[in-house]
C-alpha cells in the first residue's frame, strides 16, 4: 500500500492570530505532500511538468475536527484513490503524534497541457499511479452548493499569488476567503471546507467576488456570470461568546 507520511511541527508562520493552522496552509501543506508522493511514484516533474503537463486540482474538501495550534507536532498522511479517466483522486489525513484525528480530506487532480490549457488524457502522456484504500478516506468532493450572496468586491490577482503553473495558486483562494469573510477573524471554528474550480485565473486578471451566509455556512465566489471561475463553501462553528 502506497502513502506517503510525513511528521511536521506547525511553525509561527503557519498560524493565524489565534494560533491556529491557517487554512491556506493546510491546504499548501497537502499539495507538497502529493507533489512529493507524485515523485516517488515515478510520476512527478520528469514525466510532466518538464514535459509541459501540468497538475491541477478541480475539487477539493475536508472535514476539520481541530485545527493544530502554534508548535504542536502533527502527521500527515497522503495517498492516491484510483484513477477515474481522466480524474486523480487523491487523500489525506492529519493526526496529533499520539494518533488524535485533527483531519481528513479529500481531491481530484487533472493534467493539463501548458501552452494549450486544455486535459491530458494520462494514457497518451504515460501517467499512471495505481490507487490505495487505507479506511480512512471521506467521500470525493462535490461542487459547493450555492447560497444567497450579500457580500461583493473586486479583487485583481497580484504577481505574489501566482504559481509555477502560471495561475493563481488553489491555496491562495483560501487566504482571500477568509481576508472577506468574517467568522476566521472572529475566531470560528472551521468544520468543514469544500472548493471548486472552473477556470484558472491568472497573474492580473480582474475577478469580481461575492459571498453570503447560511446558517453557519458561508459561501464564497468569484467570477462574473453565471458559472463562477471558482467557489467555496467553509462551515464554521461558534462558541457561546463567538456566534454573531
Amino acid at each position: 500500500m502506497s502513502v506517503y507520511r510525513k511528521e511536521l511541527r506547525i511553525l509561527s508562520s503557519d498560524v493565524d492570530m489565534h494560533r491556529r493552522l491557517r487554512l491556506s496552509v493546510l491546504f499548501s501543506l497537502m499539495q507538497e505532500a502529493a507533489i512529493a508522493h507524485t515523485e516517488q511514484l515515478g510520476m512527478g516533474r520528469a514525466v510532466t511538468l518538464d514535459r509541459g503537463i501540468l497538475w491541477v486540482v478541480t475539487l477539493q474538501s475536508a472535514q476539520i475536527e481541530r485545527m493544530p495550534e502554534y508548535d504542536e507536532r502533527v502527521v500527515l498522511r497522503s495517498w492516491p484513490g484510483r484513477t477515474m479517466h481522466v480524474l486523480f483522486p487523491r487523500y489525506c489525513a492529519m493526526d496529533t503524534e499520539a494518533g488524535e484525528p485533527l483531519m481528513r480530506a479529500s481531491a481530484l487532480w487533472t493534467l493539463l497541457d501548458a501552452r494549450t490549457r486544455r486535459l491530458v488524457f494520462p494514457e497518451k502522456c504515460g501517467v499512471s499511479i495505481e490507487g490505495a484504500v487505507t479506511g480512512d478516506e471521506i467521500a470525493l468532493p462535490s461542487a459547493p452548493r450555492p447560497a444567497v450572496c450579500t457580500e461583493e468586491r473586486d479583487f485583481t490577482v497580484p504577481f505574489s499569488f501566482v504559481d509555477l503553473n502560471g495561475h493563481m495558486n488553489n491555496t491562495r483562494y483560501f487566504d482571500l476567503a477568509e481576508d472577506c469573510i468574517p467568522p476566521a477573524a472572529g475566531g470560528g471554528r472551521l468544520t468543514a471546507v469544500s472548493t471548486e474550480f472552473s477556470r484558472e485565473v491568472r497573474f492580473g486578471e480582474r475577478l469580481p467576488l461575492r459571498w453570503g451566509r447560511d446558517g453557519d455556512r458561508w459561501y464564497f465566489a468569484g467570477g462574473a456570470g453565471e458559472k463562477p471561475m471558482f467557489r467555496m463553501s467553509l462551515t464554521y462553528q461558534y462558541g457561546s461568546e463567538q456566534r454573531p
